[in-house]
């Protein structure tokens, strides 16, 4: 029975190319502890080194065939991990970037969905309090506000006098003053 332990790591490379399971479970009990501890320090994550020695071993035998080593195992298998380490920790810093962008959007989300319910309920409160206005001063406003037509222009297309146009956008904006709030009225004059 041969001893594993034993070979050195170019003959274990040998077997190993002829497919020889013994020697690939010598490589990974000769390595595996070695590899840990060396990607441990960078990762920081039993779970993520686990799976990276995983791969890396299971690529190893997978292309048992075929592997050249351009140097030693150890050079190979420790120049390996270290790739794997560094494709994790770009993942990682992508995936942050990337649930950074998500959380910002979120949030900003959040924030233009509330402005925009809250925009909408005031717009829709504002719309019931003009429509409650009497007919003619409800025309002249709207024409002032949403058609932003001048007194002149409302005075000449209502066949009115300018300060009849101006008394009446006084008298809609003191009313819809004390029904909303001057908040409210700030902002219809800034949004109308």
């Amino acid at each position: 029975m041969i001893d594993y332990s034993k070979i050195p790591d170019i003959e274990l490379v040998a077997l190993l190319k002829t497919g020889d399971r013994e020697a690939f479970a010598e490589i990974y009990t000769r390595y595996k502890r070695l590899l840990f501890v060396h990607a441990y320090k960078r990762l920081k994550s039993q779970e993520e080194v686990e799976d990276i020695i995983h791969e890396l071993f299971a690529t190893l035998w997978a292309k048992h065939e075929t592997i050249t080593f351009k140097t030693h195992l150890s050079g190979y298998l420790y120049t390996s991990i270290r790739n794997r380490i560094l494709d994790k920790v770009y993942q990682k810093q992508k995936e942050s970037v990337y649930i950074q962008s998500l959380q910002k959007f979120i949030d900003e989300g959040e924030a233009v969905t509330d402005h925009l319910a809250r925009h909408n309920e005031m717009s829709a409160l504002i719309e019931k309090e003009i429509a409650a206005l009497p007919r003619k001063m409800r025309v002249v406003f709207e024409l002032s506000r949403k058609a932003e037509l001048s007194h002149r222009e409302i005075a000449e297309q209502l066949d009115i006098s300018e300060q009849t146009v101006r008394k009446h956008v006084q008298h809609a904006l003191q009313t819809l003053r004390v029904k909303l709030g001057i908040y409210v009225i700030f902002y219809l004059l800034m949004h109308s």
